[in-house]
C-alpha cells in the first residue's frame, strides 16, 4: 500500500458565521453535523447552559426559519453562501424572567434582544415606558450617575428610544436626555445585571413582548387576520390592531392543535367550546407556526413540573454567584465608600492647607503691611516734629511780625491821626485864606471902585473948574507937582493890589500842592495799613493750621 493509501481520509468541512446580540463567531463544520451539533458548539462558546430558549435563525426567500437539530445543517434549507450566516437568537420567552432566566449570560442575551426589538418597533412602547426603559438601559451601560463625569450631551451617541416616539413629540435630543438623565440618576448603586433584570421585568408586560405574529384567514372567504404565538398560549388579532386580541387560547385550555397542508385546527380541553380552524397558505410558514407550537406548549408543561437535576444545580449555583457577587459587591461598596471618604478627607485637608496657606499668606502680608505702616508712620511722625518745629519757628517769627505790624499799626495811626490833623489844618487855613483872598478882591474892587468914582469926581471937578475959569478968570495951570502927586498915588495903590493878588496866588496854589501830597500820603498810608492787616490775618491762619496739624499728629 503507498503511503497516501495509509493516511487517514479528512472529513469535508463548510463554513459558518453565527451572529449573537453582541458579538460574531466563525466555526468549521464537518458536513454530516447535524443542527445540534453546531448549537451546542455555539453554546458552548458563550457559556451558556439555558440552551432551551435559543436557537439558529436562518433567512430563507421572504421568511425566515429556525435550524432544526435533529437533522444536517447541509439537508436544510440553508443559504449556500460561504459562509453560512445564522443568527443565535431567543425562540421561546419567558413567562417571568425573574423566575425563569438564571444565567447572567441568558439575561443579557434577552436584554439586548427585546431592547433592540423595542427600538426597531417590533415591540409596542409608550412613551412614559420607553424613556423608563431608556434609563435602565443606561445604568446597564455606564453605572452609577456620576454629574462630574456624566456631562451634558455624553448620550448623544446612544440610540435608546424608538423613532416613533422621538416623532411624537417636538422634543430636542437635548431635552431628551435630560429626561432619561433625570430617570437614570435614581438608579444609584444597581449593578448591570439588575439594571438589565429590571429592564426585562418592565418589558415583559409589553402587550407584544414576546409574541410571534403570522398571517391567516379564518375561512374559505379569506378573512384576513393575525395569530400570535407566545409563552402564554395562541391569540387571535385583526390586522390592524396587534396589542389586544379577539380571541385567546391560553396553553391550559387546548387539548390538540393539529394541521393538514393549509388547515389548522385547535381543539379546546372542554369539549363543549367550538373548534377553532384557520389556514395559512406557505407551507414553511406552517411549519414555523407548528415549531413554535409544541416549542412554547413544552415549556408551558416544564414550568409546571418539578425543575430537573441540571436546572437545580443552575439555580443553586447562580444563588451562590449571586450571593457571591452581592459580598463582593458590598466589600467593594464599603472600599469605595471608605475611598471616597478618604478622598474627601484628603481634600478636606488639603482645602484645610490652601486656607491655611492663604491664611499665612495673608498674615505675611498683613504684617508686612503692619511694618510698612509703621515706617511710614515713623517716617511722618519725623516729618511732623520737623515740621512741628519749622511751625513753631515760624510761629515765633509771625509772633514777632505780629507784635511788630502791632507797634507798625499803632505808629501808622498816630502819623494817620497827624496827618488827618495837618490835612485838618490846612483845609481850615485854606478856608481862611480863600476867606480873605475873596475879602482882599472884595476890598480891591472896593477901592477899584472907589478910585474910579475920584477919577470920576476929579474929572468932573476939573471939567467945572474949568469951565469957571474960563468964564470968569483967565486960566491959570494947576500946579505940576500937585497933580503928579495924585497919579503917582493912584499907580502905587494900583501896583500894590496887583502885588498883594499875586502873591495870594502863590500862596493858594502852594497850599493847594502841599493838599495834594498829604492825601496821597494818607492813601498810601491805608493802603499799607490794609495789606499789613491781611499779612497778619495770614499769620493767624496759618498759626490755626499749625496747630490743628499738631493736635492731629497727637492723636496718631
Amino acid at each position: 500500500m503507498s503511503i497516501l493509501g495509509l493516511k487517514k481520509k479528512q472529513p469535508k468541512t463548510f463554513k459558518v458565521k453565527v451572529s449573537t446580540m453582541d458579538a460574531e463567531m466563525e466555526f468549521s463544520c464537518e458536513v454530516k453535523w447535524k443542527g445540534k451539533d453546531l448549537f451546542d458548539l455555539v453554546c458552548r462558546t458563550i457559556g451558556l447552559r439555558e440552551t432551551w430558549f435559543f436557537g439558529l435563525r436562518y433567512t430563507v426567500k421572504d421568511t425566515y426559519a429556525w435550524l432544526k437539530p435533529d437533522k444536517q445543517v447541509l439537508d436544510q434549507e440553508v443559504p449556500k453562501d460561504s459562509p453560512i450566516t445564522f443568527h443565535f437568537l431567543a425562540k421561546f420567552f419567558p413567562e417571568k424572567v425573574e423566575d425563569e432566566l438564571v444565567q447572567e449570560i441568558t439575561q443579557h442575551l434577552f436584554f439586548l434582544q427585546v431592547k433592540k426589538q423595542i427600538l426597531d418597533e417590533e415591540i409596542f412602547c409608550s412613551p412614559e415606558a420607553s424613556v423608563l426603559l431608556a434609563s435602565y438601559a443606561v445604568q446597564a451601560k455606564y453605572g452609577d450617575y456620576d454629574p462630574n463625569f456624566h456631562k451634558p450631551g455624553f448620550l448623544a451617541q446612544d440610540e435608546l428610544l424608538p423613532k416613533r416616539v422621538l416623532m411624537q413629540y417636538q422634543m430636542t435630543p437635548d431635552m431628551w436626555e435630560e429626561k432619561i438623565t433625570a430617570w437614570y440618576a435614581e438608579h444609584r448603586n444597581i449593578t448591570r445585571d439588575e439594571a438589565e433584570m429590571e429592564y426585562l421585568k418592565i418589558a415583559q408586560d409589553l402587550e407584544m413582548y414576546g409574541v410571534s405574529y403570522f398571517s391567516i384567514t379564518q375561512n374559505k372567504r379569506d378573512t384576513e387576520l393575525l395569530l400570535g404565538v407566545d409563552a402564554q398560549g395562541l391569540h387571535i388579532y385583526s390586522p390592524n390592531n396587534k396589542l389586544s386580541p379577539n380571541k385567546s387560547f391560553p396553553w391550559s385550555g387546548i387539548r390538540n392543535i393539529s394541521y393538514s397542508e393549509k388547515e389548522f385546527t385547535i381543539k379546546p380541553l372542554d369539549k363543549k367550546k367550538e373548534v377553532f380552524k384557520f389556514y395559512s397558505s406557505q407551507l414553511r410558514v406552517n411549519k414555523l407556526i407548528l415549531q413554535l407550537c409544541i416549542g412554547n406548549h413544552d415549556l408551558f408543561m416544564r414550568r409546571r413540573k418539578v425543575d430537573s437535576i441540571e436546572v437545580q444545580q443552575m439555580k443553586a449555583q447562580a444563588k451562590e454567584e449571586k450571593a457571591r457577587k452581592k459580598v463582593e459587591r458590598q466589600i467593594l461598596a464599603r472600599e469605595k465608600q471608605m475611598r471616597e471618604e478618604a478622598e474627601r478627607a484628603k481634600e478636606d485637608m488639603e482645602r484645610r492647607l490652601f486656607q491655611l496657606q492663604d491664611e499665612a499668606r495673608m498674615a505675611n502680608e498683613a504684617l508686612l503691611r503692619s511694618e510698612e505702616t509703621a515706617d511710614l508712620l515713623a517716617e511722618k511722625a519725623q516729618i511732623a516734629e520737623e515740621e512741628a518745629k519749622l511751625l513753631a519757628h515760624k510761629a515765633a517769627e509771625a509772633e514777632q511780625e505780629r507784635q511788630r505790624l502791632e507797634v507798625t499799626a499803632l505808629k501808622t495811626k498816630e502819623e494817620k491821626r497827624l496827618m488827618e490833623q495837618k490835612m485838618r489844618e490846612a483845609e481850615q487855613l485854606a478856608v481862611k485864606l480863600v476867606e480873605q483872598s475873596e475879602r482882599r478882591l472884595k476890598e480891591a474892587d472896593h477901592l477899584k471902585q472907589d478910585l474910579n468914582e475920584a477919577k470920576d469926581a476929579e474929572r468932573r471937578a476939573k471939567q467945572k473948574l474949568l469951565e469957571i475959569t474960563k468964564t470968569t478968570y483967565p486960566v491959570i495951570p494947576p500946579p505940576p507937582t500937585e497933580m503928579d502927586f495924585k497919579d503917582s498915588d493912584m499907580k502905587r495903590l494900583s501896583m500894590e493890589i496887583e502885588r498883594e493878588r499875586l502873591e495870594y496866588m502863590e500862596k493858594s496854589k502852594h497850599l493847594q500842592d502841599q493838599l495834594k501830597e498829604l492825601k496821597s500820603e494818607i492813601e498810601s498810608l491805608k493802603l499799607e495799613e490794609q495789606q499789613q492787616a491781611g499779612l497778619y490775618s495770614l499769620r493767624s491762619y496759618r498759626n490755626s493750621a499749625y496747630m490743628a496739624q499738631m493736635a492731629f499728629y497727637e492723636e496718631v
